[in-house]
C-alpha cells in the first residue's frame, strides 16, 4: 500500500539545495538555538514529504550522517539539520542490537495517559538539560522510502525519544515545553498521570 505523500508538497528549491549542498555522503550541520535564524527554523512547523522524491533518501542518508557525529545522541529530526520536513532518525533501545532507523512522516495516533519523568537534552540546544513527563507508551503510524505505510506500539525510553522527535516537527522544543509544563500538575500511580485543574 502507497500512502504517506498525498499531502506532500514538492520540496522547495532552497530545501533541494540545502540538502544537495557539498558531499552528500556527509553529515549536515546541526542547527543550534543559539544562531537566530537557525533557531526560527527550529521553532516552524514541518510538513510532510515525498517519500519517493530522490532527495528524501538523500535527506535521510545525510541525517544519519548527522546523528553519528554527535556524541552520544539517539535521535535526530529534519528541522535540525535545517528542513522543515517530517523525517526523523531514532535508536531503537527496545529491539536487538539497539538500530538506529529512519521514519518518514511519522504520527503519534495514541499516547498512554500514565507517564514517566526523566532526563532529557538536545542536540540543537547546547548544555541544556532537564526532566520532563512522557508518555509510556504511544502508537505510531509512518512509511518508508518506497511508501509503505506501517503502524507499532512502542514502549519505554524507545517512546520518549519517538516523543522528543516528533515535537521537533511541531516546532516544539524542550526548553520551551518546561515552561508550559511548570503549570501543570501530576498525581503519582504506576508513573505518573496528569492532573486536570
Amino acid at each position: 500500500m502507497f500512502i504517506g505523500f498525498i499531502n506532500a508538497q514538492k520540496l522547495t528549491a532552497d530545501e533541494v539545495s540545502l540538502i544537495n549542498q557539498g558531499d552528500i555522503r556527509t553529515a549536515l550541520p546541526i542547527y543550534q538555538t543559539t544562531d537566530e535564524h537557525q533557531h526560527k527554523t527550529l521553532l516552524s512547523l514541518s510538513s510532510e514529504i515525498n517519500p519517493l522524491d530522490k532527495n528524501t533518501a538523500v535527506l535521510v542518508r545525510r541525517m544519519k550522517e548527522s546523528l553519528l557525529s554527535t556524541d552520544g545522541g539517539v535521535g535526530i529530526a529534519a528541522p535540525q539539520v535545517g528542513i522543515n520536513r517530517k523525517v526523523i532518525w531514532v535508536q531503537r533501545f527496545d529491539k536487538p542490537g539497539e538500530p538506529l532507523e529512519y521514519f518518514i512522516n511519522p504520527l503519534i495516533t495514541w499516547k498512554s495517559e500514565i507517564q514517566n519523568l526523566g532526563p532529557e537534552g538536545d542536540l540543537s540546544i547546547p548544555d541544556f538539560r532537564d526532566r520532563f513527563y512522557r508518555s509510556t507508551v504511544i502508537q505510531l503510524e509512518y512509511v518508508d522510502l518506497k511508501g509503505q505505510k506501517y503502524s507499532e506500539i512502542v514502549e519505554g525510553f524507545t517512546a520518549v525519544i519517538f516523543q522528543h522527535e516528533i515535537d521537533h516537527l511541531s516546532g516544539i522544543l524542550i526548553i520551551n515545553k518546561k515552561e508550559r509544563e511548570s503549570k501543570d500538575r501530576y498525581q503519582q500511580v504506576e508513573a505518573f498521570k496528569k492532573v486536570m485543574l
